[in-house]
Parts: structure tokens; sequence; C-alpha cells
């Protein structure tokens, strides 16, 4: 069974287009969408493992240059 994590994304100013191109192209991201609001981006991130899910965050997410912060939720249902 897989985990599946919600990710919100705060990008610097102009920079959310690039954010969003970068988060596209990573393995385990399934979607990644501007929104409007406190946030700017949300991704939808799945693996196998909740480890996997940290990984890909800490590793994947935070190095892409532009995001200024993240909030990660797990899903616990579906």
């Amino acid at each position: 069974m897989s985990t599946k994590a919600y990710v919100l994304i705060e990008t610097n100013v102009g920079k959310t287009k690039e954010v969003l191109t970068a988060l596209r192209s990573i393995n385990g991201i399934r979607e990644a969408d501007a929104v409007t609001g406190e946030y700017d981006i949300v991704a939808v991130v799945e693996s196998d493992s909740l480890n996997n899910i940290g990984e890909l965050v800490t590793g994947n997410i935070h190095t892409i240059g532009g995001i200024q912060r993240t909030t990660t939720y797990l899903s616990i249902m579906e």
C-alpha cells in the first residue's frame, strides 16, 4: 500500500512557475498545482513508505531553488 502526502509550498516572489516545472519532473510527485491563498503550490506526493516520503520532501523538494517554506500533511484515510 502506498503512502500519500500533501505538500503545501510557499515560493519566493516570481518563482512559482519555475518551482512547478521542477516539481513536475520529480518521480513520486503525482500532481503539483498553483493555488491561491497562503501557499502558492500544492503537491500530491506518493511513495511506498513514510520514510520515502520524508526523503522525497527533504532531499528533492527542499532543494529546489525558489521555495521559501513547506508544510507536509500525511493522508490518513482513503
